[in-house]
């Protein structure tokens, strides 16, 4: 049995939307335990109940607007998601879901449930839509500006275990995001990066790849800083936004377009699917000594219902631990 903490109080429709994704979680598994932190009365009003459901009443939320979270986060140790991180923390709940705000999930990770020991660094891992039958994922997309050629290394094995255990790839590939395929491109750290990577056993390294081939690469990992990353990623997100924005616009514009949108209808709609968030279920935090999902601010009941079936594979797969192994193989614990 799976138990997770859920933040029923974080993101743009809580606590609706998350009650009612709760809901559908519960519906689909059997085999989970779910404890909501937030506002017991306002929970209750969307709440189907059930006997796999705790609530915790804990009214007060960090904003989605927050400009200081980790001063909140320090200042008030009773808002729903510090409470949630909390119940990581005393192994109470096998992980937590929540649709707050980025930097105050990233800021309670760290301050709250803290890294594995001997893991330099966490990483923001969303998977990017599934295009040419591959949903791949992308980190680090926000949690460090900058990272060493040993951080990224060491995500990538993160990366490795995640994909084989979870997405039950067998021999996943990785590949780190830089200006040119050859080794010796792009800046410093990449270079190195990209020898160290080569050395590592625990990883299948592809090599370098362009963003051109961000959609198009055999690789089911890409790896970089979170600098770069943020940007890869809200440049896609807008690239989907505009397409689809302009097609409506010429397919309204144009007798002939209308008719043709008629005979391409399927595609438009699983373009619109590939491309929805809703779909991906939020992003995994990675580096942390448990199980963290953040599903989108502004997420649908579905959306998070996906986000809680994320959590709860990474939890049954045991993701954490096997990662506390290598950690532990490789003598990063003795440095």
């Amino acid at each position: 049995m799976i138990k997770l903490a859920i933040d029923a109080m974080g993101g743009d429709y809580a606590p609706q939307e998350i009650v009612k994704g709760v809901n559908l979680a519960l519906k689909e598994f059997n085999d989970i335990e779910l404890v909501l932190y937030g506002d017991e009365a306002e929970i209750k009003k969307y709440l189907v109940p059930s006997d796999k459901v705790t609530i915790v009443h804990a009214p007060s939320k960090i904003d989605m607007g927050e400009k200081d979270p980790i001063g909140e986060i320090r200042r008030n140790r009773e808002t729903s998601l510090v409470r949630a991180f909390q119940a990581v923390k005393d192994k109470e709940v096998d992980g937590v879901v929540t649709a707050g705000p980025t930097q105050a999930v990233i800021s309670a990770a760290h301050l709250i449930i803290r890294r594995i020991k001997g893991m330099k660094r966490v990483a923001l891992c969303p998977t990017m839509p599934n295009m040419g039958d591959k949903a791949r994922i992308l980190l680090d997309v926000g949690a460090n500006v900058e990272l060493r050629s040993e951080h990224l290394v060491q995500l990538a094995e993160y990366a490795t275990i995640y994909l084989r255990e979870v997405k039950k790839i067998d021999d996943p590939v990785v590949g780190l995001l830089n200006i040119g395929t050859e080794p010796g491109k792009g800046r410093e750290v990449d270079k190195e990066t990209y020898y160290a990577m080569e050395a590592c056993k625990n990883i299948h390294f592809y090599g370098n790849v362009e963003p051109k081939e961000l959609f198009s690469t055999p690789c089911d990992a890409l790896i970089t800083d979170g600098f770069t990353g943020n940007m890869v990623i809200k440049t896609c997100e807008g690239s989907a936004k505009a397409i689809g924005g302009f097609l409506k616009k010429e397919i309204k514009a144009s007798f002939f377009a209308k008719i043709g949108y008629l005979f391409m209808n399927k595609v438009f709609k699983k373009f619109k699917k590939v491309m929805n968030p809703d779909e991906i279920g939020g992003a995994v935090l990675f580096g942390v000594d448990g199980v963290v999902v953040k599903s989108h601010g502004s997420s649908s009941d579905y959306a998070f219902y996906r986000a809680i079936e994320k959590a709860k594979a990474i939890a049954e797969a045991k993701v954490v631990d096997k990662m506390k192994k290598i950690i532990e193989d490789s003598g990063v614990l003795d440095e």
